[in-house]
């Protein structure tokens, strides 16, 4: 069959996500928690092959690996940290060799480093910021390009956030600002490579109960969300990763590119 031709009943089995995305040779950056982590338990489950990222500090990354190898999923850990471009690099060329290949490249590494009002705001947290959220998945994209392009095409997801349109809530300036940038450069991206058979989205979670905002929110901050959220409670890890495997999937999203999905439980309707 040929993308083409109309599909059949058959060419739908029960295992379609799977099929698709068996053997895929897939990065995730920023997995060693959190949404990251969730994906990365999901692409084993799938039959993808598999590597998990996490900072220099981590080694959770490499906990979640081995207790998915044991599960006799095909995948690997590497860390690295990735305020330092040169690091970055040397996680997209370790995944590549790994792999022997790529095939799909999930921009998830960032945080909001802190709550930093403006008037409290330094030059060195500026850097940390944009290194951190916005150079990273940068240098990221065009380490894995040569690869990307080798595979015949391929697939960049990258995580934005829903501050990047509302905003976010005081002294998240920053970060809501990287984010923003990121969103952008991800239509722009799916522009330039599109000749090359690369489709580029991002997915952008809303208010997700992850250890992000253990970190940055209180729980009185959270509830108060909540009830503003039509359906009724905080997201989940689990919430957002369908829609990274649906980007992901030649089948299912393979006439997408350049969009940002947003998955907030209706917090943020466009």
């Amino acid at each position: 069959m040929t993308m083409t031709e109309p599909m059949t009943m058959g060419d739908w089995p029960a295992t379609v996500l799977g099929d698709d995305l068996r053997g895929r040779r897939v990065l995730v950056t920023g997995s060693s928690r959190g949404i990251g982590a969730a994906l990365g338990v999901a692409l084993a489950g799938l039959g993808a092959r598999v590597v998990l990222h996490g900072s220099g500090s981590s080694a959770a990354a490499h906990r979640l690996a081995a207790a998915l190898a044991e599960q006799g999923a095909d995948v690997r850990a590497v860390t690295g940290d990735f305020r330092r471009p040169d690091a970055v690099e040397a996680v997209v060329d370790a995944a590549v060799e790994t792999l022997g290949g790529l095939d799909v490249l999930v921009n998830n590494a960032g945080t909001m480093v802190g709550r930093m009002p403006l008037a409290a705001l330094e030059d060195g947290f500026l850097d940390e910021v944009v290194d951190l959220n916005l150079r990273s998945v940068v240098v990221a994209c065009r380490r894995a390009l040569p690869a990307l392009k080798a595979a015949g095409g391929g697939v960049i997801v990258n995580t934005v956030s829903i501050s990047a349109r509302s905003g976010g809530s005081p002294g998240s300036s920053l970060y809501s600002a990287s984010k923003a940038f990121v969103a952008t450069f991800t239509r722009s991206l799916a522009t330039e490579l599109a000749g090359d058979r690369i489709r580029v989205n991002a997915v952008s979670p809303g208010t997700i109960d992850t250890d992000f905002h253990q970190r940055y929110s209180t729980p009185e901050k959270l509830a108060a969300t909540a009830a503003r959220i039509p359906l009724g409670r905080i997201g989940t890890a689990e919430d957002c990763v369908g829609a990274y495997l649906f980007l992901m999937s030649e089948r299912l999203s393979g006439y997408v590119t350049g969009q940002v999905v947003e998955v907030n439980g209706g917090q943020l309707m466009p």
